[in-house]
């Protein structure tokens, strides 16, 4: 069940509504099922003749009867000016039917939780729970109790649905997946018909709210935030700052989405997305700068982007909360970015992956956004450099964003972040779905060069030596020739394939993988873009070795690189 609470100032307006025929004729037998004292009069079923006048009537005692109060509040000019109270109650569609009776039992319960009209209280609120479909219920109230002081309402959507997840217990409903309200405004259902008359398939508060999330992945600082959006075709941007000159806040509209005056609707960053806020931008931008150019041996920030990936799920379970939660905020930055990086095919998955995601960035856990500035800066040299061509990159990132999904449903689930669960949860199936489109070519390349049969046996025993609890799924994976054929080209480049197979192995457990094979692929193909060790390198590493344990030095020195083996002479 889910509870919708509002304020206004129209008691009359609010009946007429209840008991009309809706914005789209959905309402259907509105009818009273409970009220303040139980003899409310019900503009709804009435047996007299003149059914029509009766209800119009019968409407305006009503809302007298419920402005009673109000009315002896304003002559001592104590009336609140929202003095109207509006909670509408909605089962899930997954839930039974249930009785009049059952609905008036929940409205009581839920006006009594909210303090309208406390259990045993005389001078609690008046109200009236009206029904007008088979799902839910409206209770309407004044905020003016019998003792002629405002209600103590404080927090009530709080204790409303805290009291709502109590009844779906007792009464064997759907149990709805309750969120810490650091989630972003839903449109309302104005802005959706809005929306949908104008042809889009999200409102504009949406559009907005993801351009802004794509700029801050991109900025470096909130200035140059700023200048992108300026530069964003279709979007409006207006800054206001302190007499200083300093900045002090943002807002941004969609050109054309207009109010009836023809003036721009504005959205402040925080309207938006609680973490869209100016200072919210700010922490996290600070110390965020791309990687500085040191030369031809500078790594990849591919590279560096999937090494900060992969570590994720290990630094989940061990860094604590606030740690954790920046990088997951972190992450979701690079499924941000991560759209205008890929091929044209694989950007609706992507941004459906990024959309999906933007829940699971945000909890009431704090995030300290330092701890996670080596992905930042990875994506945002990622993005100042041509894209790798073949597509392993993309692949690898895939493939280690696809474990760092994982961890997040598990990390948010132990913390009983429902809806942050599940956001990661449909996260990891939109991944997969693009992993499985971008890892098709390279995953086929390399297939398409597997080694030798002997090589392959080779390779075989490896694979059960370092890995036996997953040398079965590993050897029969359709993956398995890429990874032998990286393993083959790490040889040829002066690695130790066990030593290599090992490293990658132990990198993070293979029980979250779909597809060990093409893990362990991914991971010896990054590890391999390295430079391998020289020969020379190799035996300085056995001399240092053989004279701590005091081994005869010729012995050790006699490790050469292991040698790319030779076709089967005919």
């Amino acid at each position: 069940m889910i509870a919708k609470i509002s304020s206004g100032k129209d008691t009359a307006g609010l009946i007429r509504y209840l008991y009309g025929p809706g914005r789209a004729n959905e309402h259907t037998d509105p009818h009273l099922v409970a009220s303040w004292d139980g003899f409310a009069p019900d503009p709804g079923r009435t047996d007299n003749a003149t059914a029509t006048a009766t209800a119009t009537a019968t409407r305006k005692l009503l809302a007298a009867d419920l402005d009673l109060h109000l009315k002896q509040a304003r002559r001592l000019g104590r009336a609140p000016k929202q003095h109207v109270w509006h909670c509408s109650i909605r089962a899930a569609p997954e839930d039974r039917t249930l009785s009049d009776a059952e609905w008036a039992t929940i409205a009581r319960r839920i006006v009594a939780a909210t303090g309208i009209a406390p259990d045993g209280d005389p001078d609690g609120c008046r109200w009236a729970a009206v029904r007008h479909a088979d799902d839910h219920i409206h209770i309407a109230a004044t905020k003016v109790r019998g003792d002629l002081r405002p209600a103590r309402h404080w927090n009530d959507y709080l204790t409303a649905d805290k009291e709502l997840a109590t009844i779906e217990k007792e009464y064997g409903l759907q149990q709805v997946r309750r969120g810490d309200h650091t989630a972003a405004k839903r449109p309302t259902r104005a802005e959706q018909e809005k929306a949908r008359r104008s042809g889009h398939a999200t409102t504009a508060r949406e559009r907005l709210r993801a351009t802004a999330r794509t700029a801050v992945s991109v900025a470096t600082s909130t200035e140059e935030f700023l200048g992108i959006l300026t530069a964003t075709d279709k979007v409006l941007v207006e800054t206001q700052r302190f007499p200083s000159g300093d900045l002090r806040g943002y807002k941004l509209a969609l050109k054309g989405d207009t109010n009836a005056a023809g003036e721009p609707i504005w959205y402040s960053g925080s309207k938006l997305a609680p973490d869209l806020s100016l200072p919210k931008i700010k922490q996290r931008l600070e110390g965020t700068a791309p990687q500085p150019r040191t030369g031809r041996d500078r790594p990849s920030p591919w590279h560096q982007a999937i090494t900060a990936a992969e570590r994720i799920p290990q630094l989940l379970d061990q860094a604590d909360d606030e740690a954790a939660q920046a990088h997951l905020a972190a992450f979701g930055e690079a499924l941000d970015a991560l759209p205008l990086l890929a091929p044209q095919n694989l950007r609706p998955q992507l941004r459906q992956a990024a959309s999906a995601f933007e829940r699971a960035t945000r909890s009431r856990i704090q995030a300290e956004h330092h701890h996670a500035r080596a992905l930042r800066s990875a994506v945002r040299s990622m993005l100042r450099e041509p894209a790798p061509k073949d597509g392993a990159a993309l692949a690898m990132l895939l493939d280690a964003a696809l474990l760092v999904a994982l961890a997040a449903t598990r990390w948010h689930h132990l913390r009983h972040h429902d809806q942050q669960a599940t956001a990661a949860q449909q996260t990891h199936l939109h991944l997969q779905a693009a992993y499985d489109q971008a890892a098709t070519a390279p995953l086929a390349a390399l297939a398409h060069r597997k080694p030798s049969a002997p090589t392959l046996e080779r390779f075989t025993t490896l694979i059960h030596e370092t890995a036996p609890a997953h040398a079965r799924q590993i050897l029969d994976d359709p993956g398995w020739h890429a990874l032998a054929t990286a393993l083959a080209d790490a040889e040829t480049t002066g690695h130790q394939s066990a030593m290599l197979l090992q490293q990658a192995a132990d990198q993070r457990t293979l029980d979250d993988a779909r597809s060990p094979a093409r893990t362990l692929t991914w991971r010896i193909h990054r590890l391999t873009q390295r430079t391998g060790p020289s020969h020379r390198a190799l035996v300085a590493k056995a001399r240092s070795t053989a004279q701590r344990l005091n081994a005869p030095v010729h012995e050790a020195a006699a490790i050469r690189p292991p040698q790319s083996p030779r076709a089967p002479q005919r």
